[in-house]
């Protein structure tokens, strides 16, 4: 369903599950960064009504993600320390196309919004079957699934402003983007993505 080129190096979940405390606080910033995005999408493009209607829940949910993640740490005893930088997020960022018209400047960013919610769901699937400690197999699965609608909702915005058969080819791109980034990013314990 996500549509991902590549899957996670199997490997990742080995890693990760060592270094869980390091996910959980990796995770917390990446609820608060997907929570800073959508908002930063309604303020970018106040009149865009339909964007509005849509990701104002998801800021909502994202909030509630990142205040359960924090839960969880608190749960464990670990604090959430400082922000780390997401080079993943940022090779995205880099491959975004510029110029073209207002409506291909969004898509751009909701591609990419779409692209991180997907891997993400990715991650949390795998964490949710893999990983021993169960409550935290159940945390990522309810987790999995919010992340699948959100990846919808971007995609979905993408062709309420697009036509069709450009979100599709465009999509295709990026999908081809994400993939050479992932092929060429460390295998790290310590980060989501």
């Amino acid at each position: 369903m996500l549509g991902l080129k590549l899957p996670t190096d199997p490997r990742w979940v080995n890693i990760a599950e060592k270094n869980i405390a390091e996910i959980l606080i990796d995770h917390a910033y990446c609820e608060q960064k997907a929570a800073s995005s959508c908002i930063s999408l309604i303020i970018q493009y106040p009149e865009r009504e339909k964007l509005r209607e849509v990701l104002m829940p998801v800021v909502s949910e994202e909030w509630a993600h990142f205040r359960m993640v924090i839960r969880e740490l608190e749960k464990r005893g670990l604090a959430l320390g400082k922000p780390r930088k997401d080079e993943y997020v940022i090779q995205l960022n880099a491959s975004i196309r510029h110029g073209g018209t207002q409506e291909q400047q969004l898509g751009e960013r909701l591609f990419i919004n779409a692209l991180i919610e997907a891997r993400s769901c990715e991650r949390f699937r795998i964490l949710s079957l893999e990983i021993q400690d169960e409550s935290l197999k159940k945390f990522y699965h309810e987790l999995m699934i919010s992340e699948a609608g959100h990846y919808v909702n971007f995609i979905d915005l993408a062709k309420e402003y697009l036509p069709a058969e450009y979100v599709k080819q465009r999509w295709n791109e990026w999908l081809e983007i994400e993939a050479n980034i992932i092929t060429n990013l460390e295998i790290r314990g310590d980060r989501v993505h």
